[in-house]
């Protein structure tokens, strides 16, 4: 397919799904700010600072200017996290070409607005048609070539079709749907809930206790989504229950290992960017305004801000009124 893919973004998700479309033969530039980390792109086909040890594809090519990277473009991918992707956009807006859809892969909601990234663009971008990219997927996999599976959401069907199309590659297999909002739910609350199971695992609480905080957080997610309009077989999919099982299951992903640092009672400064730490923020607020029933990620919110010790969250949880498990 013509037209460049353009990222926005040189951290490790970016990096990888720019690589994934190079070594594919798309025209693929990405952009960052770090002048290091483009050098080290074009210079050695490295991202040492967030792909440490990963042989990147000698056709990527990356660039500090906004101009050169859009130009020509045919798709972008915006790829920065979600709490300064509104700043990165307005600091873009000029020269990104209109009419061109957007494509987010930052996975959370915005805090003090409570904005979906899709909502951002469309604010920022409104000539623009917002689309995302979600799923079960870590940037290192992706970036040494292991087989992904992801979503590509867009308010309209043939659009969202058209972009999994344009962005699937023999390593990068990408479904189409219409319901941005679904997608974006999943991708936002699986990072708080991931919170959640690597506290447990952090604190030896078992498996057990992981199992449940997975099964009844996922109840949660589909409350709230169906709060926000989202449909329920969305949250069933890739973007939802997908992504869930495996941030909540491995400490590659950032979210469950600061969850596992918490509940060891671990130094948290320092650590790798972990989105759900902003998003249990907001997420809290939003139930709370909504009396959407979510005892797990407004624990999460209460453990972050210090008001709450995990012991005392897990007798919260487990004295809880009982009821059935459908209600």
């Amino acid at each position: 397919m013509s037209g460049r893919i353009t990222v926005l973004g040189g951290g490790a998700w970016g990096t990888a799904l720019a690589n994934t479309f190079a070594a594919a033969g798309r025209d693929t530039m990405l952009w960052a700010r770090d002048l290091d980390t483009v050098d080290a792109i074009n210079g050695r086909a490295e991202n040492p600072r967030y792909l440490p040890g990963i042989q990147l594809d000698p056709a990527l090519r990356a660039t500090t200017k906004a101009v050169e990277a859009l130009d020509d473009a045919r798709t972008v991918l915006a790829v920065v996290p979600a709490q300064t992707l509104s700043a990165v956009l307005q600091s873009l807006a000029m020269v990104i070409p209109t009419g061109l859809p957007v494509v987010i892969c930052a996975k959370g909601i915005e805090r003090g607005s409570g904005r979906l990234p899709s909502q951002i663009v469309a604010a920022v971008l409104p000539d623009n048609p917002p689309a995302a990219l979600s799923g079960p997927s870590f940037a290192t996999d992706l970036a040494r070539g292991l087989p992904t599976a992801v979503t590509v959401a867009a308010g309209d069907h043939d659009l969202a079709a058209e972009l999994a199309a344009r962005l699937s590659t023999p390593r990068l297999r990408c479904y189409s749907a219409d319901d941005l909002t679904g997608v974006e739910i999943g991708g936002a609350l699986k990072n708080v809930l991931a919170l959640a199971a690597g506290a447990a695992s952090g604190a030896g609480l078992g498996a057990s206790a992981q199992a449940a905080l997975i099964t009844r957080g996922f109840v949660e997610l589909r409350r709230i989504g169906a709060a926000l309009g989202a449909q329920p077989e969305t949250l069933m999919g890739l973007s939802g229950l997908g992504d869930l099982l495996l941030t909540c299951g491995s400490g590659q992903s950032r979210n469950f290992a600061y969850g596992e640092a918490l509940g060891r009672g671990e130094p948290l400064q320092g650590r790798p960017l972990a989105e759900g730490v902003a998003t249990a923020s907001i997420a809290a607020e939003i139930v709370h305004e909504r009396g959407i029933a979510a005892p797990i990620i407004t624990a999460v919110d209460a453990i972050l801000k210090g008001e709450r010790t995990i012991a005392e969250t897990v007798q919260a949880l487990m004295t809880r009124p009982l009821r059935a498990e459908s209600d």
